[in-house]
């Protein structure tokens, strides 16, 4: 059977629960399911917003490019990936990761290598906006995030 993951790019905020369930719903087989939620920060009360761009239709395909990757990899039974786009403030929803499967390893395996691969490979830029009225530069990948993803090849 093919998982067809949900994978979609948004400017609206998103229900973590709601889309929990849409996932689980009528699939009595699934055993564990893992969310992430990454919110943006005040960094230290310095932001209020964070400005997110992408590249409409690459972020994407390239979204269902690695859930595929991660269905493959790790017999995930169902996922999610929504990102969000446009001025966020601090607090606010940023990105979710639904990963589902039978047993818990592979849920939170799935969830984490999507979420490392997406913070590498997806074409979404960054922009600090700060509470002193400040707009920052476009934020550089971290050497970190590319760690990351390397403990997955």
């Amino acid at each position: 059977m093919t998982i067809k993951p949900t994978i979609r790019v948004q400017s609206d905020d998103f229900d973590a629960a709601a889309e929990a369930k849409k996932l689980t719903d009528n699939d009595r087989s699934i055993g564990a399911v893992v969310t992430f939620t990454g919110l943006c920060r005040d960094d230290g009360g310095t932001l209020s917003a964070l400005e997110l761009e992408h590249y409409p239709g690459m972020a994407e395909a390239e979204l269902n490019r690695i859930a595929a990757l991660a269905i493959e990899r790790f017999d995930l039974l169902g996922l999610t990936a929504i990102h969000r786009f446009g001025k966020i403030p601090t607090g606010d929803n940023i990105v979710l990761v639904i990963a589902a499967s039978r047993h818990r390893q592979a849920a939170f395996d799935g969830a984490n290598f999507v979420m490392d691969y997406l913070k590498t490979s997806a074409p979404f830029w960054k922009k600090e906006h700060g509470k002193d009225g400040s707009t920052g530069e476009w934020i550089n990948a971290k050497s970190a995030d590319e760690t990351a993803k390397d403990k997955w090849r």
